[in-house]
């Protein structure tokens, strides 16, 4: 609880050990074997900053957390607590504390989405998998989608980009460097399977403002828990999406320098994923993050079983430590106890190794620091008890605080907003539709050229036809001329043979009436000769005949 201007964790003896506001934003780390009292003391802690009037960020990520809204149960067993602990004279009582409940799947909390912009190459390509070069190539996409003024939303807008840089890899190659279309396809299928895992979910607008969560509610501030009990099905898209969520803050917070208590308190719960199989670079940034989000007065605390999954770098940026039990059973389990232990100021009433092998749950070893930023020396203490209900709540009571919420309107409904996606769809299509003009053209200058070579070949049979018509027409004309001229001829020759049988039939007339006269005078003649009268006609018919047929005979020829 919040109590004498300190967040108060709990009682070492009669001493009341807490954190001074103005040093929660050094960050910190609750730490401890599994069923040691971790998320109790988140809680409490969460309850504390609340009553502080700083507003808080949690991961629920097995859904006992959601309890906060409601008051807890003054049972048989927490009036004992509070009269152990001497709470009944400091203000404690059990209260709800004002929650928003989130969910990047839309099912235990209010829709939690944000951009592919947002999310950017270096943490994308930790969701998806990649290597340092398939990395590069992503960077160098949102390099030229940022050149092109076009806005990566959603997963449709990064499938549509790569899409884009892959059509057009030889132009950009030239200033972006190599683009291997290998590699773009390989990001290609880690979008998908990133969608298959939620993604098209939330990656989408309306994006969180994260604004919303700087909200206090009649003195308290607002606990904004992310319901991750489905999220944590796949560790790595956890980590990164409350990753991404320091990095916004980080970004977008002012600086402040030092305040009297922080702006604001970020719980990062199963923290040993953040750090898993993680890049050199994307453990810069988060180092980064750590150390610089503090002057901007948010206060990162890191829950985890053991100190050693933090590194170095950052577990050194970790001013308030609260260090539940750990048991050693392997030499390498001893080793990190040894190590846990050694992270402490030494107190000298105890061991601190043997001391913290040996807590029971809700007992933790806390080392704080002071006022002057200095560390104070490890103590043993026993946690307070929290104000709020233990575990989770109903799923119809988790439905209907969701659904009265006044950000639940603003988040409920999925925006498609035109960005790249939509741009790129728009370009191909008119593309598409001057190819299929130029098509259309082409075609039809096909089919007027193919029309002019059929024209062409029509006018060429029909002239070939007309000359050989022209030829039939002048052989018949010429045969028709023969024919006539022979017939003229015949005609003629038939005249002429017939005016040749009357010439013949007159001169053989003449000739055989001639000869008959001049033969029968001959006859007479010679008649007379052999014997009167008898001798004369015999000889003159003798004589006509032969006179007959010898000027006949001459006239035939």
């Amino acid at each position: 609880m919040y109590y004498d201007n300190k967040i108060w964790i709990g009682l070492s003896g009669e001493e009341k050990i807490g954190i001074e506001p103005k040093m929660a934003n050094r960050h910190g780390l609750i730490a401890g074997a599994t069923g040691t009292g971790k998320t109790v003391t988140l809680k409490v802690m969460a309850e504390s900053f609340s009553q502080a009037g700083v507003p808080v960020f949690l991961a629920d990520v097995k859904g006992d957390l959601a309890g906060i809204c409601n008051s807890g149960v003054l049972t048989e067993d927490m009036q004992n607590r509070i009269q152990r602990f001497g709470l009944q004279d400091t203000g404690f009582a059990m209260q709800p504390f004002p929650v928003e409940y989130w969910d990047i799947y839309a099912k235990g909390g209010i829709p939690l989405r944000t951009t592919i912009s947002e999310m950017g190459p270096l943490l994308l390509s930790r969701l998806m998998e990649l290597n340092d070069s398939q990395t590069d190539l992503l960077t160098v996409v949102f390099k030229i989608a940022d050149d092109q003024n076009l806005l990566l939303i959603d997963t449709k807008d990064l499938k549509s980009m790569l899409n884009f840089v892959a059509e057009n890899s030889k132009e950009y190659s030239e200033t972006y460097g190599n683009i291997a279309k290998q590699s773009i396809h390989t990001i290609l299928r880690g979008v998908v399977a990133l969608e298959a895992q939620g993604g098209d979910l939330f990656f989408g607008e309306p994006g969180l403002n994260l604004a919303d969560w700087f909200d206090t509610r009649e003195g308290k501030g607002v606990i904004n828990i992310l319901d991750s009990r489905e999220l944590m099905m796949n560790g790595t898209m956890y980590a990164t999406f409350l990753l991404w969520m320091l990095s916004e803050l980080f970004e977008l917070l002012p600086e402040v320098g030092d305040m009297e208590k922080p702006r604001m308190v970020f719980f990062f719960d199963e923290a040993h994923l953040l750090f898993k199989d993680i890049s050199k670079a994307l453990r810069s940034k988060i180092e980064q993050v750590v150390k610089l989000i503090r002057s901007k007065g948010v206060g990162i605390y890191f829950v985890t079983q053991n100190p050693k999954d933090i590194p170095d770098e950052v577990l050194a940026q970790l001013g308030n430590k609260i260090q539940h039990a750990l048991r050693a059973y392997t030499p390498n389990e001893e080793k990190a106890l040894k190590a846990a232990a050694a992270s402490f100021r030494a107190n000298p009433e105890f061991d601190t190794k043997e001391v913290l092998s040996a807590l029971g749950t809700g007992e933790a070893l806390v080392s704080v620091l002071d006022a002057q930023g200095i560390p104070g020396i490890v103590k043993k203490c026993s946690i307070l008890p929290p104000q709020s209900q233990f575990g989770s709540i109903a799923d119809m009571e988790r439905e209907q605080k969701i659904v009265q919420s006044n950000l639940y309107l603003r988040y409920k409904d999925s925006v498609d907003s035109d960005s790249a996606y939509e741009v790129l769809l728009r370009e191909n299509e008119e593309l598409e539709r001057a190819r299929q003009r130029l098509a259309e053209e082409e075609a039809e200058r096909k089919q007027a050229e193919k029309e002019a070579v059929l024209a062409r070949r029509l006018a060429e049979k029909e002239e070939a036809a007309a000359i050989r018509q022209a030829k039939r027409e002048e052989t018949a004309a010429k045969r028709q001329a023969e024919k006539e001229a022979e017939a003229a001829r015949k005609k003629a020759e038939k005249e002429q043979e017939k005016k040749n049988t009357m010439l013949k039939s007159a001169t053989r007339s003449v000739a055989s009436t001639a000869g008959g006269t001049v033969g029968r005078e001959i006859g007479n003649t010679v008649g007379k000769t052999f014997g009167g009268t008898f001798g004369k006609k015999l000889g003159g018919n003798v004589g006509a005949a032969i006179g007959r047929n010898l000027l006949g005979s001459f006239f035939r020829r």
